[in-house]
């Protein structure tokens, strides 16, 4: 896919296929903040392909256990609690970023995010490295790349990945350096709106103005494009890079720990096990209220103090989320 911009401030995307030999494999890779998916062209349609474990999401979270072993996904989801240091996610929020720019999202994360000049790097105690974000990320794209390859009975070496409208130069370069890591030749870095529109409407004859709304984990993008005869044209874009599923966890975890202050006088945010299990029985509850009116949190042992272990059991309503 070819993005260049006009004088306008216009975007326009078409189709190319110039880099791809007959029957060469290109995955399309969605690297989410939260969550991410691979998919590829199968008899003429795009398909999302499932991971190893047979789902078709995994989990944009990296581990090292305390052998040194490599998790990625849910497997490395699943340990966060118990692991909360060598536990990676969110990454997507380092990537191409200063120092100046993340102050806030370093009190929302359970590992340690240490600056070097400029540029940042993420410390990982259980195996004695500092890994740059790209490097976190890239094996994520290994991942996706390695369970699409097997799925595909072929080598995937080339991607198209998607990111943020509002991502700029540094944070674009900075994905396609994370695919280099990951051993991939990155095609295009292609606008998730854009990449949404193609999808929706790269094979539709007739020209129409649709609207892209994507909500995700870490960003929310809007875009206006006009699509039709093969050809996508943005008109226009909006978002906020700093609004998504993520912030809406926060924002649960800071009312469990605000209210556990008010009644036991204990600061939960700076313990980091703690942080780590506050997020998850919030993420927990806010996927619940999605199919019930109220969700119960309850986080046995989160603390002790010299009178003995502390509990959480709150009850979070959908009128008061």
């Amino acid at each position: 896919m070819r993005s260049g911009r006009t004088g306008s401030g216009r975007a326009r995307v078409v189709a190319a296929r110039a880099e791809v030999a007959p029957g060469e494999k290109v995955v399309g890779i969605d690297l989410g903040t939260t969550n991410s998916a691979v998919a590829a062209m199968e008899a003429g349609t795009p398909t999302i392909i499932p991971n190893a474990e047979g789902a078709r999401t995994t989990p944009s979270v990296v581990a090292y256990s305390k052998t040194g072993e490599l998790l990625v996904g849910q497997i490395a989801k699943r340990q966060a609690v118990i692991n909360p240091e060598n536990t990676f996610y969110s990454v997507k929020r380092f990537v191409g970023r200063q120092a100046s720019e993340i102050q806030s999202e370093l009190t929302e994360v359970s590992y340690i995010v240490e600056t070097s000049g400029s540029k940042l790097q993420i410390d990982c105690p259980n195996v004695g490295k500092k890994f740059a974000p790209e490097e976190i990320s890239a094996q994520v794209l290994r991942k996706l790349s390695g369970d699409a390859g097997k799925y595909l009975s072929a080598t995937v070496n080339k991607a198209v990945i998607t990111v943020p409208a509002y991502f700029n130069d540094s944070q674009r370069q900075a994905t396609k350096d994370a695919g280099k890591i990951a051993g991939l030749q990155v095609l295009r870095i292609v606008n998730e709106p854009t990449a949404a529109s193609l999808a929706y409407g790269l094979e539709k004859k007739n020209n129409e103005t649709i609207m892209v709304f994507d909500l995700g984990g870490g960003t929310f993008d809007v875009a206006v494009l006009e699509v039709g005869d093969g050809v996508c044209e943005v008109l226009s874009t909006n978002g906020d890079t700093h609004l998504g599923g993520d912030d809406f966890d926060k924002v649960i975890v800071d009312w469990l720990a605000d209210d556990f202050k008010k009644t036991e006088g204990i600061e939960l945010l700076k313990d980091r096990q703690a942080l780590q299990r506050l997020t998850e029985g919030a993420e927990k509850a806010k996927i619940e209220l999605s199919g019930v009116q109220e969700a119960k949190i309850s986080l046995p042992f989160i603390t002790a103090d010299a009178t003995g272990p502390k509990h959480i059991e709150q009850t979070l309503s959908r009128a008061k989320f």
